[in-house]
């Protein structure tokens, strides 16, 4: 008898971290599970891949994905046990992941109705405990559904349903796997899912203990996470090389070095001062013709930002890519790495003398200070900008500005303002005074740099941490404690970010290179 093919007969399954390429599927499947939910969006899987990628796997038979599972890394004592999902996934984006944390916190798990006789959700929740035991964590805690709920809600209350349950005098397709799993119930919670129908919005808090969790000092609360900030009202007078400009910036980066500051930040298109040494043309050629130095001063920025251990918001620098000009702001890295974000929205000014194009991206830069963004003078006055890089984890928002008159900057001082309020952020503006009478459409300047923050007991009177006086070449320096942010997000006066009525509204960053 010949040797019988195996493989013909092999059905393989895999448990695996999920790749971007998964998107489509996960979504599908979700929709599939979930009918009546609403499934993640790309930019929430995004973030997910982004933040903890280790935390998100799928489970693969013969290349289709037919379940999955989310989470991310808490420390749950600083959580209310009546916490909903919209706050404990920071609205599906995971951006409150903390890696200090000693809880694991499963967000999601799905099971594609045709394999749920596989025992898949059983291959899903052990590759959780063997990452929680890989990690060394203290536990894993899940806000389960309870979708049997719907058929017995007018015999009895979300209570005597579970206690039925765990009895095992009642079936429910999740909390009885949970139970077999091995988690306990810790509490109910109440409104966990506002568009869970099935529960009636009701979910157990279930806890499964790590019996080879060992503490380590590494697991603390923070007191304070101060971050030092330096900001430069730069003073635009005329020069007379390209090495002049640049020893101004060092002489500021050195003072914010001194002051042990983690960021210095200059305004936006202060690099314009370079043309009052050229020969003038147009204001649109003189653009190109600065573009020209878009090498050197990357290069010199970078070397101050390693040389000065301090993280630069380098303002901003008109940059000619595939014969376009941009208007863009780079971060320059204590590590010498770069990032860089381009101008969104484009004033009728810069488009009338510059030819300014527009940016299509909207980046959350990580930092060894937290998260930031940047949004360029103009871009702070649309709010949807500000509450899409707050989703997506920002502490702090620069935005280096360019203003010629005292309502021009009002509008920029009165939106930072205004963002730091309605997103429980930080917000720091930047700006140029002085004057360059040789250069056209850059001849007058009003600014008066300020740090921003929420407006609560916390925090300054006033919600201005620091600020300059108007018109005069100057620095400030303020400490902005982002642990203090993150507890006032939690218990402060208002909580703006988990009151907002999201079954009413919300908002949405379209993808334009997809």
């Amino acid at each position: 008898m010949p040797d019988i093919d195996l493989s013909k007969f092999e059905k393989v399954v895999t448990v695996r971290t999920i790749k971007r390429a998964d998107f489509e599927a996960i979504i599908n499947l979700q929709k599939l599970c979930f009918p009546n939910m609403e499934p993640w969006t790309v930019s929430q899987l995004e973030s997910h891949l982004s933040i903890f990628p280790e935390g998100q796997i799928c489970v693969e038979l013969e290349g289709i994905i037919i379940g999955s599972s989310s989470s991310l890394i808490i420390n749950f004592d600083e959580y209310n046990d009546q916490h909903s999902w919209a706050e404990i996934t920071a609205n599906g984006y995971i951006t409150n992941h903390n890696t200090d944390g000693d809880n694991l916190y499963g967000i999601e798990v799905m099971v594609h109705p045709d394999y749920r006789n596989m025992k898949i959700g059983k291959r899903l929740y052990k590759a959780r405990q063997e990452l929680a035991d890989a990690l060394n964590l203290k536990s894993i805690v899940i806000g389960g559904r309870i979708p049997g709920y719907v058929n017995y809600a007018d015999k009895m209350t979300a209570k005597e349903y579970v206690r039925e349950v765990i009895s095992l005098n009642l079936y429910d397709p999740i909390l009885t796997f949970q139970l077999s799993s091995g988690f306990v119930l810790k509490r109910i919670i109440k409104k966990y899912l506002p568009d869970d129908r099935a529960s009636l919005q009701y979910a157990t808090l279930m806890e499964w203990n790590n019996i080879e969790y060992q503490s380590t000092n590494s697991h603390h609360f923070k007191t304070a996470f101060p971050v030092r900030i330096c900001v430069i009202q730069y003073m635009m007078k005329k020069i007379n090389s390209f090495e002049e400009f640049a020893h101004q910036c060092e002489y500021y980066v050195d003072v914010a070095s001194n002051y042990k500051s983690d960021f210095v930040v200059f305004p936006e298109i202060f690099t314009t001062q370079l043309l009052s040494f050229m020969d003038q043309d147009t204001p649109s050629l003189s653009v190109r013709k600065l573009t020209t130095f878009t090498e050197r001063y990357i290069e010199i920025f970078t070397h101050f930002a390693v040389r000065y251990n301090v993280n630069i918001i380098g303002g901003s620098h008109f940059v000619e890519e595939e014969g376009m000009i941009y208007n863009i702001s780079y971060l320059f890295r204590r590590d010498g790495t770069i990032e860089k974000q381009y101008k969104l929205h484009i004033t009728p000014n810069e488009q009338q003398w510059w030819g300014i194009s527009t940016g299509d991206e909207i980046n959350v830069f990580d930092t060894d200070c937290g998260k930031i963004a940047i949004l360029i003078c103009y871009d702070i006055e649309f709010p949807e900008l500000a509450r899409i890089v707050t989703e997506k984890g920002a502490n702090i928002i620069f935005t280096p500005f360019c203003t010629d008159e005292r309502q021009g900057y009002m509008r920029v001082r009165y939106c930072a303002q205004a963002r730091a309020v309605e997103n429980q952020v930080y917000t720091v503006i930047a700006g140029t005074v002085g004057n360059l009478t040789h250069v056209e459409n850059m001849d007058i300047q009003y600014a008066q740099s300020a740090i921003f923050t929420p407006s609560d007991f916390s925090f300054p009177r006033d919600g201005i941490m620091a600020e300059c006086t108007p018109n005069l070449e100057m620095v400030i320096v303020g400490d902005l404690d982002l642990e203090l942010l993150k507890r006032s997000r939690k218990s402060g006066t208002v909580t703006l970010l988990n009151n907002r009525r999201l079954d009413l509204y919300e908002v949405k960053e379209h993808n334009l290179k997809t």
